[in-house]
């Protein structure tokens, strides 16, 4: 839900502090957590983060916009992935151009900042098909965003082939690179009741599968009250200091991944 149309910056205050293996100059960041903060290298951190979505603009500009971000007081970028822009065919994809993830990633990394990845793979962010690819819709028997083994089938491969990408490149903090939290779903509990029994199994089967993928560093649900085992659920919204219950665990920090300026 995070994006507008261009290319901007959200002042997201991630309300985190951080203990964890985090990546500048190659050299490993642990990358953990309990109820009071991320931590990031045995440190405590306050982190700030804004959003840059890498094809909403060219890769000529992403390191004077991470380099503003970071002058402006941000230590963090958070992207979503797009995945209709990635695999705009069935098995036919793009990482090319703006679309060229893993560089966007090193750039961040590069200007001494940590990075966000929210993979979603449904995303919003004021986007066409919320970055589901279109060819989804003619899947046989697919239900989206449910517990539908066609849908997990293609949301897994799909998923899973970004992390090996960032791993393959050495991009989670965990590796020495500049990736320090992972997202999986997005603001699913908005439309979990609809799906009933299956919006319950989806997203406790989503979170394990994200756990599985080993990463090495926390993943994070947004919205997500019931976000299973470790993934930590986070509020989205310009009034969570007044309307965030907490998480949903005891030993879980409270983050912010989303602060908007308007309703």
């Amino acid at each position: 839900m995070a994006g507008k149309n261009h290319v901007f910056l959200i002042a997201t205050l991630l309300s985190l502090l951080v203990s964890s293996v985090v990546a500048h100059g190659g050299k490993q960041v642990g990358v953990t957590y309990d109820e009071r903060s991320l931590i990031i290298n045995g440190k405590r951190e306050l982190l700030f983060s804004g959003s840059i979505h890498y094809p909403r603009s060219t890769p000529d500009m992403w390191p004077e916009l991470i380099l503003k971000a970071k002058r402006g007081g941000l230590n963090v970028i958070q992207t979503y992935v797009f995945w209709n822009i990635h695999e705009p065919e069935q098995g036919k994809f793009n990482f090319e151009g703006p679309y060229d993830l893993v560089k966007f990633i090193k750039t961040i990394g590069e200007n001494g900042m940590f990075a966000t990845l929210r993979l979603g793979p449904f995303i919003q962010a004021e986007w066409n098909h919320g970055g589901l690819p279109y060819w989804l819709r003619e899947i046989p028997d697919i239900i989206f965003r449910s517990d539908n083994a066609p849908f997990k089938h293609h949301m897994e491969k799909f998923v899973t082939k970004i992390i090996d990408m960032m791993k393959e490149e050495k991009l989670f903090a965990s590796q020495g690179g500049p990736i320090i939290l992972s997202q999986i779903e997005n603001e699913y509990n908005t439309v979990q009741l609809a799906y009933k029994n299956l919006g319950v199994s989806y997203i406790q089967w989503a979170g394990n599968m994200a756990l599985g993928l080993n990463t090495g560093v926390p993943w994070v649900m947004c919205k997500q009250k019931d976000a299973p085992g470790s993934v930590i659920n986070t509020c989205n919204g310009r009034h969570c200091g007044d309307t965030f219950t907490g998480p949903n665990k005891p030993n879980k920090p409270s983050l912010w991944t989303e602060n908007w300026t308007a309703q």
